[in-house]
Order: C-alpha cells, then sequence, then structure tokens
C-alpha cells in the first residue's frame, strides 16, 4: 500500500537524504541538479510550491503519497530559492548547470586559439556565471545594480585577461597546453565572480540560525566560509570536464577521421564535457553542505555575545552556504 503523507511525520526543511553524509548530500545533488527539471512546466512548479507550503503549515492534503511529497518538494528545491522563496530564472538554477556548461565550456575548449573567440567565450561564460551568482547566492539581501555591474566587470576583465596572457606565453609549448587555458581562466574568473557578486554578504553578513531554524542574526565570517566553500566547489566541478577532454582531443586529433572532419571537433567536445558534467556537478555540489554549521565561537565577538545572552545559548549556528 503506498504510504500517504501526513504533517508531522515528515520534515521539508530537510532534504530527504542524510545531509551529514556525503553519499546523502550527493543523491539530494543528482535530483536537484537533474537538467530534466528544467522541462517542468510553470504550472507545475506552481503546484509543487503550493504542496510545500501547504504540508509545511501542517495542512493535510488528500491522496498525496511521501513519494508525491517528495516529488513536489524536490521541483521545488530545483526552480526556488531556499531563503527569499522567489522562482529562480531558469538559466540560473542549478539544473540548467550541465547543459549550459557543456555548451560554453566545449565552445571554450574548441575556440582557444584566436583572440577574438577568446574574449567572446570567456566574456559569455563570465555573463552566465553573472546570472548563476546571483540566482544562487546566500541571504535574503538584494544586491545593487552598481555591485553587479562591478562583479561582472571586473570577472569578465581577469579571465579575458588571463586566458591571453597565457594564451601568448604557452605558444612555445605543445599544443596540449594551450587546451588549459581556458580552465585557468575559468578558475581565476570564479576566484573573482562569485566574492565580488556575493561582496554584500561579505559586508554585511549572511543570516544564521539555531538548530530550529530560529534566525539569530547575520555574521559576515559565516558568509565568509560560505562562499570559499562555494569557489572550492565550483572550481572542482569545471576541473574534471575541463581536464580530460584535452588529452582525449589531442589524441583525436591525430586520427584521420577528425582531420577530414575537423567540424566535429566541438560537437565530440561538448559531448565529452556534458557526460562528465552529468556526474562532476552534483558530487562537487555535494562536497559540502547545504546547511552548514559553524562554532559560535568562531563567530563575531557581537554576534557571539548576543548568543550568549539567549535563554539558551546555542554552540552551533546554521547557514545556507549558497551554490
Amino acid at each position: 500500500m503506498t504510504e500517504v503523507a501526513l504533517p508531522g511525520k515528515i520534515n521539508l526543511d530537510e532534504p530527504r537524504y542524510d545531509q551529514s553524509t556525503y553519499t546523502g548530500r550527493a543523491r539530494h545533488f543528482f535530483i536537484t541538479t537533474n537538467p530534466l527539471n528544467l522541462f517542468a512546466s510553470g504550472k507545475q512548479l506552481d503546484e509543487a510550491c503550493d504542496i510545500v507550503q501547504r504540508f509545511k503549515k501542517g495542512e493535510t492534503i488528500p491522496n498525496l503519497t511521501v513519494n508525491q511529497l517528495w516529488r513536489a518538494k524536490q521541483l521545488y528545491d530545483s526552480a526556488y530559492h531556499p531563503d527569499t522563496g522567489e522562482k529562480m530564472v531558469i538559466i540560473g538554477r542549478m539544473s540548467a548547470q550541465v547543459p549550459m556548461n557543456m555548451s560554453i565550456t566545449g565552445c571554450m575548449m574548441t575556440f582557444y586559439k584566436t583572440t577574438p573567440a577568446v574574449i567572446f567565450w570567456q566574456w559569455f561564460n563570465q555573463s552566465f556565471n553573472a546570472v548563476v551568482n546571483y540566482t544562487n547566492r546566500s541571504g535574503d539581501h538584494p544586491i545593487p545594480v552598481k555591485q553587479l555591474g562591478l562583479s561582472y566587470a571586473l570577472a569578465t576583465g581577469g579571465s579575458i585577461t588571463t586566458a591571453l596572457t597565457l594564451n601568448s606565453l604557452v605558444k612555445r609549448f605543445p599544443p596540449l597546453i594551450g587546451r588549459f587555458v581556458p580552465f585557468a581562466a575559468v578558475a581565476t574568473a570564479n576566484c573573482i565572480n562569485i566574492p565580488c557578486m556575493r561582496m554584500r554578504e561579505l559586508t554585511n553578513g549572511i543570516p544564521v540560525f539555531d538548530e530550529n531554524g530560529n534566525r539569530i542574526g547575520d555574521s559576515k565570517r559565516a558568509a565568509n566560509s560560505a562562499i570559499t566553500q562555494v569557489v572550492v566547489s565550483r572550481i572542482l566541478m569545471a576541473t574534471p570536464g575541463m581536464l580530460i577532454p584535452p588529452f582525449i582531443m589531442n589524441y583525436l586529433d591525430k586520427k584521420p577521421f577528425l582531420q577530414r572532419m575537423p567540424w566535429l571537433n566541438a560537437p565530440i567536445q561538448v559531448s565529452l564535457i556534458g557526460f562528465i558534467l552529468v556526474f562532476a556537478t552534483p558530487l562537487c555540489c555535494a562536497l559540502f553542505p547545504q546547511k552548514s554549521a559553524m562554532g559560535v565561537s568562531h563567530l563575531e565577538d557581537e554576534l557571539r555575545e548576543k548568543i550568549k545572552a539567549l535563554p539558551a545559548p546555542v554552540e552551533k549556528v546554521y547557514f545556507n552556504k549558497g551554490l
């Protein structure tokens, strides 16, 4: 018999799988980053949102099974921001990471030899990253337009400068070395784009909560920890897709079929990267818990004293690190 979902027995504030283990986090992100989520219609997303919100309020929904509830929650998680509750722009969702990144990365690694191509694809990539970083920011603070523009300009400029500089330096080296230039540019840009796009979090702090979800205050140190984790996971997410295909493509370039049909270079490279990203994206998202924890002793003095003054002081606080 199919189990009926009853309020009080299922906690929708937490994912279905144990987030204290890497396996549980990986299972969660394989579902959340599944590109098939992009095909959910607006009506389906609205229905999923309605189910989740009604269930959280303690309402019993007739004939709703446990699996249907979790499917609604998974759709909700893939499309709605965990802090603001707003529906995210479609290309900024983590479920869009594989199709978008496989296309952009494949083109960056195929057309890396000429200056116009480098400039265009690095600009295009940073434009996409800016949307993703804004969409998946932590906290509920709006980001000023001026800061958005500055972050975008710094990241785009950094990635283009890195790519063009390295391209000029590697001309004396074997062709294989040149294939790694896009990765260096992307890694550099991630170190610039993410902190810049989330600078308001570093200056104002992000919300921190107790284990019951009660907001205690805002912490800059929690923001620093959150952003560092995201930078590391984003760089590692790009690593296999940008470091493995160059060896394969360098080998295939010597084969007669690719010399006869050079136009196959881009489709092959995009397909390779897509296959790798299907696994790399959720596995790297799962490196750190989405609901990260920090000991009160590591917080700012003012916030630490505020927590100590509470009727029931806590030893740890929790925060959404973003993606």
